[in-house]
């Protein structure tokens, strides 16, 4: 890539009301395994791109995202009020970008696992359990 392309990802939410754009790179690729990470995802972890220099556009939509702030914490989610996906959103010091939010492929790799300590009770030996490419029938 020359000096002057500038890397680009684009996003949306699951009903396509809001769509996004990225300009710049990810500084960080975090799989955060904190109880408020794994409620507001219903999952294991979250998996949050962070950029402290890229650029957060809306591209249609941003009127639907909205943002979430946990009373007396750090935590915040932006999420599609027609849909509920996890949507980007930018603060004073970063841009943080649910990597599922990101339409096409994008193959980093996670730098880390955060709060292991909080990793909910079922969440061991998820490698050994079977695995299918569509819902098993």
């Amino acid at each position: 890539m020359s000096e002057t392309q500038v890397m680009r990802h684009h996003g949306s939410c699951l009903c396509g009301a809001v769509r996004f754009e990225i300009e710049g790179g990810f500084d960080r690729f975090y799989l955060c395994h904190c109880a408020h990470c794994r409620k507001d995802t219903g999952s294991a972890h979250a998996a949050n791109l962070f950029s402290a220099t890229a650029t957060l556009h809306w591209l249609a939509g941003e009127d639907k995202a909205t943002l979430y702030r946990l009373p007396d914490t750090r935590h915040a989610r932006s999420f599609c009020a027609v849909c509920g996906s996890a949507l980007p959103y930018a603060s004073e010091r970063m841009i943080v970008v649910p990597a599922g939010s990101l339409d096409g492929a994008f193959d980093a790799a996670p730098d880390a696992h955060l709060f292991v300590a909080s990793r909910a009770a079922w969440e061991h030996d998820l490698d050994r359990i079977p695995a299918f490419d569509a819902f098993p029938s």
